[in-house]
């Protein structure tokens, strides 16, 4: 049985559902708490380095979240679900794309001057996208070439490989 350790701040926040769901489902777990005055030691410069990085990285994150939310994976009718990807996929994903090639411009990186979480966030979610309309970034090399930026960390490279083969 796997061993779980839920790492919050110290109060119920986002949290809580997860110890709702393990409470219910009577999953013992690890209730790790942290202080918000540790939070600054603790953090990665995943995030960003400076207060403006880390709220650039937060827009690009919820701006790719909010457009794959927009997906209806769990749509049971299948014309129906193809019907709403092929429309996100041909008519909003171009100037969402696009917005994101300007933005990235000559960069290496999205934010700064190193990887940050919206890298990653941007490789996993192109690469579901990918999976629907294999041309979608045939106009966008420079978003290629920083998925293969990402895919090249070694870390990230050793996790593609041993990861379990999914189509999604």
């Amino acid at each position: 049985m796997p061993n779980y350790k839920l790492i919050y701040f110290n109060m119920r926040g986002r949290a809580e559902i997860i110890r709702y769901i393990f409470a219910y489902l009577d999953i013992k777990y690890e209730d790790h708490r942290i202080e918000q005055a540790d939070w600054p030691e603790i953090k990665s410069n995943l995030a960003g380095k400076t207060e403006l990085e880390q709220c650039q990285v937060d827009a690009i994150v919820d701006t790719l979240d909010d457009f794959m939310s927009r997906f209806p994976w769990a749509e049971k009718r299948q014309d129906i679900k193809n019907q709403i990807f092929k429309e996100l996929l041909t008519c909003d994903a171009p100037p969402l794309l696009q917005n994101l090639d300007t933005y990235l411009g000559e960069n290496e990186w999205l934010i700064g001057d190193s990887v940050t979480w919206a890298d990653f966030y941007w490789e996993i979610c192109s690469t579901t996208l990918l999976v629907f309309k294999s041309d979608l970034l045939d106009i966008h090399p420079r978003l290629v070439t920083l998925r293969k930026k990402v895919q090249s960390i070694p870390a990230i490279a050793d996790w593609i490989l041993r990861r379990p083969q999914t189509k999604l």
